[in-house]
């Protein structure tokens, strides 16, 4: 086994089912899971429908690339979706379907990361260790996706976490980074809107971060698959590819994508998306999922094309969101602060006590699951951004949001 796996922290759910273990929450109360960001939005019947009708596709191999109308579909979608002119982005070399984002982050990072690349030991340092190799750098938010970091670990690079705190509108502050660590970095993974904090980079944090990884020749990853759940609909959130276009990086160098189905048309189980960007970076990519084993079967490739086609849903799934945001967060409005956030599903709620006996006590009180903050960060810089805030994720019906707001209301209440 590689000795990697040593270094990985237990899943944040894992933690939850022990935190949670030997509870016997009221049985009058029924329970309201609010911790895994699953949406419980209807999927839309024109996915369900292609899947149907494409059945018969269980009989062949699905090539690693992937349909050509699905990568033109793809492509057209991104061309759209981010103001980019369609003859950019070209579906043959700077378009790939992946099995949803998970596994697209996870092994981007397994192919990229080279731990032969990193910088050498000072001289300083050269007579006591004379052997050793200073391991490359995977930078990342903190709080995170835990994949993130598990990617950074099995591929034998070091994360460096980048503290979203409150004051700094819960975004990473990429000038608090050394010049030494950014010549350390291979790579970089954002998520806008942020998962847990729903904040949104903007074209200028998007600007400042593609002229650093010009400058000290990093990668950055770019999670953006809940760029299609925002407040404002004339006001979307931007996309990197869209920051890169602007400013004259036409070939989108150092930049790929992540963009998935399960939140913006509510199919987690279909385990569809999509990386787009630097032709250089996937055509190596490319050559590793071949040997990875991940092609994506035909009936969800069709699918997936009549759900990159159709925005109707997508429209109406943020305003399923956005009557949610509103009942749950005018509930709370007097008890604690409560705060919408500019794009996702989650709330960010700040807790009076230790986030973890906050959420215990919530579920053992009020039968509800929310995930404790200090699940999805790390301790770094003498900071745990984590600590005394809760997730949720506000995934279930507008009934049983405002039931969760009621009861976590009284809960508040009661401390």
């Amino acid at each position: 086994m590689t000795p990697n796996l040593k270094h990985l922290h237990p899943y944040p759910f894992e933690k939850l089912a022990q935190l949670k273990q030997g509870i016997v929450p009221p049985a009058n109360k029924p329970h309201i899971a609010l911790s895994m960001g699953e949406p419980t939005h209807a999927t839309p019947h024109l996915i369900q429908e292609a899947l149907l009708t494409h059945l018969h596709g269980l009989a062949n191999y699905p090539t690693t690339k992937g349909l050509p109308e699905l990568r033109q579909t793809i492509a057209e979608w991104i061309s759209r979706r981010f103001q980019i002119p369609a003859n950019i982005i070209n579906p043959e070399t700077q378009v790939l379907p992946v099995n949803g984002t998970r596994e697209a982050l996870f092994s981007f990072a397994q192919c990229l990361i080279d731990p032969t690349g990193a910088a050498p030991v000072p001289d300083r340092l050269a007579a006591y260790t004379p052997s050793l190799a200073i391991k490359p750098i995977v930078i990342m938010p903190n709080p995170f996706y835990q994949i993130y970091e598990g990617a950074a670990l099995l591929a034998g690079a070091e994360p460096y976490f980048l503290n979203t705190l409150e004051d700094s509108g819960y975004l990473p502050d990429f000038d608090a980074v050394p010049d030494d660590i950014w010549q350390r970095c291979q790579l970089i993974y954002i998520c806008s809107p942020g998962n847990p904090t729903g904040s949104v980079i903007d074209q200028a944090g998007q600007e400042k971060l593609l002229n650093l990884a010009e400058k000290h020749d990093f990668v950055i990853a770019s999670d953006e698959c809940y760029t299609e759940i925002y407040d404002d609909e004339s006001n979307p959130p931007p996309g990197l590819l869209q920051t890169a276009y602007n400013m004259g990086n036409t070939a989108f160098k150092r930049c790929v994508i992540f963009h998935s189905l399960s939140k913006r048309s509510n199919a987690p189980g279909l385990r569809s998306g999509f990386v787009a960007g630097d032709a250089e970076l996937l055509k190596p990519y490319f050559q590793y999922r071949t040997y990875h084993g991940c092609a994506m079967p035909l009936p969800t490739q069709h699918a997936s094309i009549q759900a990159w086609k159709d925005e109707h849903h997508v429209v109406e799934n943020r305003r399923l969101y956005r009557e949610k945001f509103a009942a749950f967060i005018e509930l709370l409005g007097d008890v604690c602060t409560a705060t919408k956030p500019p794009a996702s599903f989650y709330v960010w709620l700040k807790t009076p006590i230790a986030d973890t006996e906050f959420a215990q006590q919530l579920f053992a009180q009020q039968n509800i699951t929310v995930l404790p903050g200090s699940y999805l960060s790390r301790d770094f810089d003498g900071i745990n951004p984590g600590l005394n805030h809760v997730r949720i994720a506000l995934v279930a019906p507008l009934d049983e949001c405002i039931e969760a707001a009621q009861r976590i209301k009284n809960f508040l209440n009661s401390l």
